[in-house]
């Protein structure tokens, strides 16, 4: 039997500014641990709750949701959903919602930091010292490369997009993208050039990746696109890690096709303990930082249960990504 309270489940321990706003309004359960709970627990609640709040990479699939008798919402603490499936939702009655813009200036952070960090080799600076490997100060010792004044190219220039060009801008460099559509407003605000992106990997001393991860951009950074940039070239990406083909990058660093690269997602997440990145000095590696900072992720932990509890009361909740979805009642 149902309880007279919605039944919620929560994968993981989000911060507590949202939990609290959830208890006494629903009955609540948290996973409690930080691995995913696993396909199968999902089924089970999924049978059971009202509503679900799930984080990136949760296989919440066309099976899960039919599972989901009385299931009205799943309420994804993240912007990007690409582990929902959105279409079978949708047609099974279920909104989907997400946390968009409060991680955007965050993530913009953490994007320029790996570019920096890639650029002056600072996490293989850091090794050296504490390895025991810094003997003297020389001409040649460690060179990297300026930012300053150099060419980035941006895949993508929606909000975060936008964020790292204005990073950029401070730094005088020279901006260029690619994306579906021109952005008018980056063209005018941060003189931004739109380019091909073919034309833009061939120009560009960084290339950093800021698109969704869709059925178009999976795959997207390539062998081709790879060695069409310059061998001297750094790719950051903090979008989603299927948007390039992980083979062919270790590939590109390992031949030299480009010089580096500052990466925040991967294929397979956590990063496998005998992957090539692990033991190459020309990759910045963090493990799925974008948003990691306790005011994003606490302000995540709000919108999240702030639409969830209003898709629960009958209400349209703000951060819909599914808005032609027909209600269950």
């Amino acid at each position: 039997m149902k309880t007279m309270k919605p039944m919620v489940f929560v994968s993981r321990n989000i911060p507590d500014k949202g939990l609290d706003l959830m208890k006494g309004k629903v009955s609540l359960e948290v996973w409690p641990g930080e691995d995913n709970p696993g396909r199968d627990v999902f089924l089970e609640k999924a049978a059971s709750c009202d509503g679900l709040v799930v984080i990136p990479g949760d296989p919440i699939d066309s099976e899960v949701l039919a599972a989901g008798k009385f299931l009205k919402i799943v309420s994804c603490y993240a912007v990007g959903y690409d582990s929902i499936d959105v279409n079978a939702a949708t047609e099974l009655g279920i909104m989907v919602t997400n946390t968009p813009d409060v991680l955007t200036e965050t993530t913009a952070d953490l994007a320029f930091g790996l570019l920096l960090a890639a650029a002056r080799r600072i996490g293989e600076g850091d090794r050296v010292i504490r390895s025991g490997g810094w003997k003297h100060w020389g001409p040649r010792f460690m060179l990297g490369q300026d930012v300053s004044g150099a060419t980035l190219g941006l895949i993508g220039m929606g909000r975060i997009g936008q964020a790292v060009s204005r990073r950029a801008k401070s730094f005088g460099m020279n901006l260029l993208y690619y994306a579906r559509h021109r952005n008018e407003i980056a063209e005018r605000e941060y003189g931004a050039r739109y380019m091909e992106m073919e034309t833009l990997l061939t120009v560009s001393d960084f290339v950093s990746i800021h698109c969704p991860l869709t059925s178009s951009t999976e795959g997207l950074i390539g062998e081709r696109q790879l060695r069409a940039m310059k061998p001297t070239s750094i790719l950051v990406n903090t979008s989603r890690g299927r948007v390039v083909v992980e083979k062919e990058l270790v590939r590109a660093l390992q031949e030299g096709w480009i010089s580096g690269a500052g990466l925040d997602v991967f294929e397979k997440e956590p990063l496998p303990p005998d992957h090539p990145f692990l033991y190459m000095e020309n990759v910045i590696l963090c493990p799925h930082l974008g948003s990691a900072t306790v005011q994003t992720r606490e302000k995540m932990s709000v919108m999240a249960a702030e639409n969830l509890l209003a898709a629960l009361d009958g209400h349209t909740p703000r951060f819909l990504v599914n808005p032609t979805v027909r209600r269950k009642d």
